[in-house]
């Protein structure tokens, strides 16, 4: 079967630049395609949330899962509301707290969100995304935006442009590239469904941020509902081509030692540290990463983008502390290495 041809790819660094990709893409929207657009957290592949057959392109071309949920971009807290059954006082204490910014809060949905949308289940997931090029595009479309991540189905999460344009260039007509991602992995996702609120995808908004607001929350580890209510929660996700191996090394011997028992030539294994870089010892790459947990979730993907396309076969990366602000982190690498 033929490709589409390749996406254009849209600038935005100057403010003409900027409108002209927002009226372009703005159009694509309106009339049922999807397209790759820029969020502070990762590249969303972006369509009408309330235009059903839009929503299901977005499937088609991820390889999508039907039963994994999609979240909901809004330009305001009146569109947020209008998405949802209800609107607790929570939820507007949690939305003037972070939004816009890299938190979702799941709701009863609204009668108007399509079942695709949701899976199926009787709840959805808004966001309010800070990244300029998306709240344009919301406010000039009129409408929210259902928006995954711009990846082919459980593989790595695109922070650039040219991440998107290499793994779905031939599947959409456009990519608006707004620049590197500034958070670098996806929003953390709290369920307002139950009483006390649950995290159920952790993010660089973390628990104790949302507990001088929420007060409680219930355990991360409890009870799951039998139907996924947000995106994240699959046994495999955010994976590299490469084989993901967390680890951990006192030295180089240690290391090497490690690395003899992978099975593969060692300039197919590629290193990312972030304590201490060990000597390339005739590995395929080794790359220091910042020890910020911030700092880190910004390079992470990219660096398994790059580590990927330098045909590794296998990644390892150091494990991340078992500290809370590095949770969102260790969930990611852990779901990857599944």
């Amino acid at each position: 079967m033929d490709r589409r041809p390749a996406a254009e790819v849209l600038p935005t660094h100057t403010p003409d630049l900027f409108e002209a990709a927002v009226r372009r893409v703005t159009g694509l929207l309106a009339a049922g395609e999807a397209v790759a657009l820029p969020t502070e957290t990762v590249y969303g592949l972006a369509a009408n949330a309330l235009d059903a057959r839009a929503v299901e392109r977005i499937f088609q071309i991820k390889g999508r899962p039907a039963h994994n949920p999609i979240i909901v971009h809004v330009a305001d807290f009146e569109m947020a509301r209008r998405c949802v059954a209800g609107w607790p006082p929570l939820a507007q204490k949690l939305a003037r707290a972070f939004w816009p910014g890299p938190l979702t809060l799941v709701l009863p949905r609204a009668k108007e969100i399509p079942d695709i949308v949701t899976a199926g289940g009787s709840t959805v997931g808004v966001r309010w995304p800070s990244h300029p090029v998306m709240q344009a595009v919301i406010r000039a479309c009129g409408f929210p935006l259902a928006a995954p991540s711009a990846n082919p189905s459980n593989r790595l999460s695109p922070t650039t442009a040219e991440h998107v344009r290499r793994h779905l260039g031939h599947e959409i007509p456009l990519i608006v590239d707004g620049g590197p991602c500034q958070v670098g992995i996806e929003s953390t996702v709290l369920d307002l469904s139950v009483s006390p609120p649950r995290v159920l995808r952790p993010g660089m908004i973390h628990e104790q941020a949302l507990l001088a607001v929420t007060g409680s929350l219930a355990r991360a580890d409890g009870p799951a509902s039998p139907r996924l209510k947000s995106p994240g929660l699959l046994p495999k996700h955010y994976s590299p081509r490469a084989r993901l191996v967390l680890a951990a090394w006192r030295g180089a011997e240690d290391l090497e030692a490690q690395a003899s028992a992978f099975g593969v030539p060692r300039p197919a294994i590629h290193i990312l540290a972030h304590t201490r870089l060990p000597p390339a010892a005739g590995f395929g790459g080794a790359c220091m990463l910042p020890r910020d947990p911030q700092a880190f979730a910004r390079a992470i993907y990219a660096a398994l983008h790059d580590c990927d396309a330098a045909g590794a076969q296998v990644i390892v990366v150091e494990a991340p502390p078992e500290l809370p602000e590095w949770r969102p982190i260790a969930d990611r690498l852990k779901r990857a290495a599944s």
